[in-house]
């Protein structure tokens, strides 16, 4: 055997072996949401029987009950209006300001850029009680305007880490001929950048939306009031209810409730989200 045919048959076998542990972390990963999709259309009794069983008959009247005993209708319309909100917050500071960052060499940009990307490793749980305090004293507690911009501006770092890499990737040309044309900086990232940067921005726009969809210790304690709380904070007290009443079908119809928006953002913008991350959205 020579050894070109060596390289290719080790390239062969790591490409298997590659193969195989894909295919095994996706049954690992996909197992628990098929699991939990079957409980969710099971009785009570069904699934106290046997929970690994398929059920025999499909029962929707446990995602109403779910609506109805944990008013989801009402927390999924406020995590719309907070992941909606957020994002716009987002997108309007964002882009300016990595657009910035990257074009324009000024004092201190380095040093900006850094901090950010510092920023990056501070989590919201690790300034919980100053952040409380803070917001406390501006008397915007239980407000969730405040929360969108707390969501918005915790995303700040690493939504800019995204577009700087991705906007360096974009060519300085279209930018200097817009100049040239007369264009400002202004009209230049409003009329060249941003459009060229759609896919960086979508990315942006879809990692933050899902982070945002799913967040729950800021909702916990910055909001009060029932009906301002958002799906999981919903969910979790419909796990305290169900826990004792003993309605498991509901709260699995309600997990499966949850993760139906998530589902549907990624297949509409898989297509952008790919293109993003591949033409530069992650590269430093």
């Amino acid at each position: 055997m020579t050894s070109n045919q060596q390289s290719l048959l080790k390239m062969n076998i790591a490409n298997w072996i590659t193969r195989l542990f894909l295919i095994v972390a996706t049954i690992v990963l996909l197992y628990p949401f098929v699991w939990n999709l079957l409980a969710s259309f099971k009785s009570n009794t069904e699934f106290l029987t046997d929970p690994f069983s398929f059920p025999q008959a499909l029962h929707f009247d446990n995602y109403v009950r779910a609506f109805q005993k944990s008013k989801m209708g009402s927390y999924f319309l406020n995590s719309i209006f907070l992941v909606v909100l957020s994002t716009a917050i987002l997108v309007i500071f964002v882009v300016p300001m990595a657009y910035v960052l990257t074009r324009f060499k000024f004092w201190g940009s380095k040093l900006i850029l850094n901090l950010y990307m510092a920023c990056i490793f501070l989590q919201a749980a690790y300034i919980m009680v100053p952040l409380f305090l803070q917001v406390n004293s501006f008397g915007m507690l239980d407000n969730r305007g405040m929360l969108s911009l707390i969501y918005a501006v915790l995303q700040f770092p690493f939504a800019i880490f995204v577009l700087s890499g991705f906007l360096k990737s974009v060519p300085r040309d279209y930018e200097e001929a817009a100049k040239i044309d007369g264009c400002g900086n202004t009209g230049v990232l409003v009329r060249i950048v941003a459009p060229l940067a759609k896919p960086g921005i979508v990315t942006v726009c879809m990692l933050a939306a899902m982070g945002f969809w799913n967040e729950y210790p800021l909702a916990l304690v910055l909001i009060q009031s029932d009906s301002k709380k958002t799906l999981p904070v919903g969910l979790a007290n419909l796990f305290e209810v169900q826990r004792y009443a003993t309605d498991w079908s509901a709260l699995f119809a309600a997990l499966i409730l949850v993760l139906i928006p998530t589902i549907l953002l990624y297949v509409i913008g898989q297509k952008q989200l790919l293109q993003g991350i591949s033409a530069g959205g992650i590269k430093g």
